[in-house]
């Protein structure tokens, strides 16, 4: 699973990396993203064809929810999964989109306890999740927008720290991912496999990070 990551890059990075045209957010260095929060989600104008930075709150809401705490369990969506449960597929057919991040936090068992381990590209550029966004709309009829990590078995190099890991999308990835004209459930979810390239890398991190509340560049600090 993926239950926190970071984002430090700023979004003049986001926009080359990432190929953003405008963003609708402000955006400060994040060190310790927690679920329920709200995180930076990359959009594909339907309109204007271009990618748009958005921010959406973290775990996803179905429209069809009663309330909006069903989203506190939806943080992730499986690959293996998603195209068949009911919170995720309208959503995976209709509302796609990106979820940028410098690097996500992962908890490796040992004998003595479970150890975070920081993952992120070896060259410190940022990188984009795919995700699911849904709009829910409270009985006062408040609009809340709201969004998911999928994951997907973990390659050979996340394996040795978690069996699961989100899925990381590269430029065609994004691409595919984000392309609205696709309407097959098995071409939508084409790019939900393991990251393939071999340049990522990990370390261990202080327990800190253990605490949502805990938030600061030290996170990311090697043990």
């Amino acid at each position: 699973m993926c239950g926190r990551f970071v984002l430090h890059h700023t979004i003049e990075t986001l926009f080359e990396e990432l190929a953003i045209d405008q963003t609708r957010i402000e955006i400060g260095p994040r060190y310790n993203i927690a679920p329920t929060q709200l995180v930076a989600v990359v959009l594909d104008g339907k309109q204007e064809q271009s990618r748009t930075l958005d921010a959406h709150k973290w775990g996803l809401v179905p429209f069809w929810a009663k309330d909006q705490k069903m989203g506190s369990r939806m943080i992730n969506a499986r690959a293996e999964t998603v195209a068949e449960k009911p919170a995720f597929r309208a959503a995976l057919r209709y509302r796609r989109c990106l979820i940028p991040t410098s690097g996500y936090y992962e908890w490796q068992k040992t004998d003595a306890g479970k150890v975070p381990h920081y993952l992120h590209m070896a060259d410190n550029r940022p990188f984009a999740m795919a995700g699911l966004w849904e709009e829910w709309t409270s009985p006062e009829e408040e609009i809340v927008r709201s969004c998911t990590i999928i994951t997907t078995e973990a390659n050979k190099f996340a394996a040795q720290i978690h069996h699961r890991m989100p899925v990381i999308l590269d430029q065609a990835g994004q691409s595919a991912w984000l392309d609205n004209s696709l309407e097959n459930p098995a071409e939508i979810t084409a790019p939900l496999i393991p990251y393939t390239n071999d340049d990522m890398a990990s370390h261990p991190v202080s327990t800190r990070v253990n605490t949502a509340t805990f938030e600061d560049p030290s996170c990311i600090d090697p043990t």
